[in-house]
């Protein structure tokens, strides 16, 4: 259960490209900001991904992640060339697979791999192919199985990759484009993987090449022509739509923060244990990221990152062992417990605490839409200083 959006172009105030994405995921499940740095390897060296080894490359970029504790790969996250990724689950009629790569391992090494959203899509789709998709997608389920759906962006271009086992169908992103768990792309899409429509009718799915409609005859369930505003693939689009030539990381944020039909998830089971927007420039000049590093955006505070990432706070990329009480991420879960219930309704304990974390978000932003005047050296320094800020008034807050 996850939402990712993505506006590019005109539909941007000031340019470039505004990606976000909220991961649903068991609520007990901590999601940490960790980050790789660039690495070399020696020829014939292997990488262990969550459940699988692959060769590794010669170089691996450097990658910001937002990461269940537990995996490889991420939810979501970014390089430091300024490519984006989010992913979804969905259901196919294909097999799933109890062994292969995990969709997020699939993520992290599109953005480690990938300079561009073109490359990286390339890469998940050699890899997705050569080795397909499985194993248990949660901690605690490991029974829990599922195909795998992308927004993959950079500054100028992105691109939605749905996969369905082996096979992949993906379209060019126009001007606004979202995804949530369901089989989204109509037709034949921009680009597929060779010989698709042909397996399709080998399994009885179309009759021939011009009754071929991806979202139609993979999904596992009905897919109407258009989803309504009141589902959450519905809102989200409607949200973007509505905004074209509007839209900012602050705005996005807003859209991650939706209430009214969920698309910030609040639940006993799943909730959206982790936030991320980024503005994606040319060059990477003056590109912004912005995590949570905590569970549920409506009562977190999003923090800016930059490349190169120096002294800002992260956490070495995982896997770990065990969830550690004193990650922010469990402080912050712990302390937030008492108003994550009703969020629709006003509560004067919880609108104190948000009017506190709201402001202090603002002036963040502030200070970095200040900052964008400056040289892009000058830039990074700054953004450095924001996100040490970001972080302590972030962990004051909890700390009340």
């Amino acid at each position: 259960m996850c939402d990712t959006l993505v506006a590019l172009g005109d539909s941007v105030s000031g340019g470039g490209t505004v990606f976000g994405k909220n991961s649903d995921r068991p609520q007990s499940e901590a999601q940490l900001i960790t980050y790789g740095p660039r690495k070399r390897y020696s020829k014939g060296e292997e990488l262990n991904c969550t459940y699988i080894p692959i060769p590794q490359v010669s170089e691996t970029l450097a990658v910001i992640l937002s990461q269940p504790w537990w995996m490889w790969g991420a939810e979501s996250g970014c390089n430091e060339y300024g490519v984006a990724i989010g992913n979804e689950a969905i259901y196919t009629r294909e097999p799933l697979r109890q062994k292969g790569l995990l969709g997020m391992d699939l993520l992290r090494l599109g953005l480690e791999r990938g300079k561009t959203a073109r490359e990286s899509l390339e890469i998940i789709t050699n890899l997705l192919e050569k080795y397909g998709q499985g194993g248990g997608c949660g901690f605690e389920a490991p029974s829990w199985l599922y195909h795998n759906s992308y927004i993959i962006a950079d500054f100028k271009e992105a691109y939605v990759l749905e996969t369905a086992d082996e096979w992949w169908v993906a379209e060019i992103v126009r001007d606004v484009r979202s995804i949530s768990n369901n089989v989204s792309i109509r037709g034949k899409g921009d680009l597929r993987r060779e010989g698709i429509i042909q397996h399709a009718i080998e399994k009885g799915y179309c009759k021939d090449d011009e009754n071929f409609d991806f979202a139609n005859i993979f999904s596992d369930s009905y897919v109407p022509d258009k989803f309504p505003v009141s589902s959450r693939p519905g809102k989200s689009m409607y949200l973007l739509s509505e905004n074209k030539g509007s839209i900012t990381p602050s705005l996005m944020m807003d859209f991650l923060r939706e209430h009214e039909i969920g698309i910030c998830m609040h639940g006993a089971g799943f909730e959206s244990t982790g936030s991320q927007v980024s503005h994606l420039k040319q060059g990477t000049n003056k590109t912004i990221h912005w995590f949570t590093g905590s569970t549920l955006p409506c009562l977190s505070i999003y923090k800016p990152y930059v490349f190169p990432v120096g002294d800002q706070k992260v956490l070495k990329s995982g896997p770990y062992k065990e969830i550690n009480p004193d990650w922010f991420w469990s402080r912050h879960t712990k302390f937030i417990n008492p108003h994550k219930r009703k969020p629709k309704k006003s509560i004067p304990e919880r609108e104190q605490y948000l009017k506190e974390i709201r402001n202090i978000e603002q002036e963040l932003l502030n200070k970095i839409k200040d900052a964008e005047k400056i040289s892009n050296e000058e830039f990074i320094q700054k953004a450095r200083i924001l996100n040490k800020e970001a972080w302590e008034r972030s962990i004051n807050s909890i700390n009340i």
